[in-house]
């Protein structure tokens, strides 16, 4: 009796940490709205290039014409966001960054680019910045802000 007790207990267990694993929610963005770092310095480098809106919703804009959003956690920064957003075409090239962390556990992308999602803009990408904005960037002598 105690032996399918404790089997039942541990099939509930399991059964649970797999229905929670699977109700994570994804991230807001697919892979195809990641963009690599070398591409974004290599738009920037090209003067002919049709040149994105670039937001940094982290603590400080150091990408070379980015514009400073503040971070993408506070209500404060969302609303400035929005406002930024407000006066742009829903079809612009948009790229967001932060890089104040390592990329999957960053505060401050998710909540932006769902507020992109949410606006319903189309041509919208993530800086795939898996470490830091120092690393990642400022390390491979991508242009920054002067």
């Amino acid at each position: 009796m105690r032996t399918n007790l404790f089997t039942i207990s541990l099939i509930v267990l399991f059964t649970s940490i797999k229905c929670a694993a699977q109700s994570t929610s994804p991230e807001p963005w697919s892979a195809k709205q990641l963009m690599e770092p070398a591409e974004l310095a290599k738009t920037i480098n090209n003067p002919k290039a049709h040149q994105p809106y670039i937001f940094c919703i982290g603590p400080g804009a150091m990408i070379k014409n980015s514009i400073d959003i503040g971070p993408g956690k506070e209500k404060a920064s969302l609303d400035k966001f929005k406002q930024e957003l407000s006066k742009i075409p829903k079809d612009a090239s948009i790229v967001i960054y932060c890089g104040c962390c390592p990329f999957d556990r960053c505060p401050n992308i998710r909540p932006a680019f769902t507020l992109l999602n949410e606006m319903k803009f189309t041509n919208h990408k993530l800086l795939d910045i898996p470490h830091n904005i120092k690393v990642d960037w400022k390390d491979h002598n991508y242009p920054v802000q002067k």
